[in-house]
């Protein structure tokens, strides 16, 4: 199949000379080349200088992030380049192949409305720290977006030009990114397709800037400030449903005032800690709590089945709760604080606000 209009957008922050290389490789299959140079600094001036000769190279002063730098590309596209035309987004540091990115970005033009991920083999070549990483990010993207991605930190990544706009809105600006990228498809039912490709880890992938810690942190932040205050509310909730129940008999009424007084906890909890809610106070309280009200309708009508079913009642509480935790997550962060949870904020980005003259 013959390649049509496929930019490769290249984010590098201090790369060695491998980059150099994938730029000419690229360069050679006739792909357009973008590099996006994270401040690098000046020690790294001289090959950006021979990656110019071809590529587009865009500049940060200082380093910014990997999802600021993808953003700037995205955003130099969307200013000027009409479409219709593909990109296929590489890291720098040579662990993917130009036959790989070829093949990812033929899927995606074949399949426009979708995002094309190119998703590697973890065998036993695969570094322990990086195995690990994408275990714990599958199950952290299946629970919240419900959804399956056997490789979630893939840099190769496929989509037509449709999707910029949507691309460009998501939050993040460091490696956190991607991974707000795949919850937002799955939030818009966008169609996420996997193509396989060669397993490359060069020196054990030394070359990663990735931080285990802290961009680890950023990856996971909202779902586990989430988790934390949910199992704060759960713990007043269940507490109180407990004492309810052996002072009154029954459960329904100690599930009704048990839920109505931590859901009250769990809601300042959350607009003021966990989304850091800036907005309107009334709006966020009336919309949380009208979730809280159909929450409370289904955690009602599930533990009655359960312990109808003849579950005992204090179990049937836990199993209830774990079966509508997700549908809270989602809904408050995807919803209810989705305007006002930092850097959530539209990042129109301009051309002439992030790049050096």
């Amino acid at each position: 199949m013959e390649c049509k209009r496929i930019y490769a957008l290249i984010p590098a922050y201090q790369p060695d000379s491998t980059l150099a290389g994938l730029v000419r490789d690229l360069d050679r299959e006739r792909l357009r080349v973008i590099v996006v140079d994270d401040g690098s600094g000046p020690d790294y001036e001289a090959l950006f200088s021979v990656c110019a000769e071809r590529a587009l190279v865009l500049r940060h002063e200082t380093n910014r992030g990997k999802g600021a730098a993808l953003k700037t590309g995205l955003a130099w596209l969307r200013e000027h380049v009409p479409g219709p035309y593909t990109v296929v987004t590489l890291d720098a540091d040579g662990q993917h192949t130009v036959a790989d990115a070829v093949k990812v970005a033929q899927t995606a033009e074949e399949t426009p409305a979708a995002l094309v991920l190119g998703s590697r083999r973890q065998g036993r070549g695969c570094p322990l720290r990086s195995r690990f990483g994408n275990g714990v990010t599958r199950l952290v993207y299946r629970a919240a977006a419900r959804a399956r991605v056997s490789d979630t930190q893939t840099g190769l990544r496929a989509f037509s030009n449709r999707l910029l706009s949507t691309l460009l809105e998501v939050p993040g600006q460091r490696y956190e990114y991607e991974m707000n990228v795949l919850l937002r498809m799955a939030e818009d039912e966008t169609p996420i397709r996997e193509v396989p490709i060669e397993t490359i880890y060069l020196e054990g992938n030394r070359s990663s800037h990735f931080n285990t810690l802290r961009d680890s942190w950023r990856i996971y932040r909202d779902i586990l400030k989430f988790s934390a205050s949910s199992l704060l509310g759960f713990t007043v909730d269940y507490l109180l449903f407990s004492l309810l129940a052996f002072l009154t008999g029954g459960t329904l009424f100690a599930n009704v005032a048990a839920r109505f007084f931590s859901a009250g906890v769990n809601f300042s909890v959350n607009r003021w800690l966990v989304f850091k809610d800036k907005g309107p106070f009334w709006r966020s309280a009336a919309q949380y709590f009208a979730l809280a009200a159909g929450i409370l309708a289904a955690n009602s009508v599930i533990l009655f089945g359960l312990t109808a079913l003849g579950l005992n009642p204090y179990l049937a509480k836990l199993l209830t709760e774990l079966i509508l935790f997700l549908c809270s997550f989602t809904v408050q962060k995807k919803v209810i604080f989705r305007n006002n949870a930092p850097g959530a904020e539209r990042s129109d980005v301009r051309y002439e606000e992030v790049l050096e003259a």
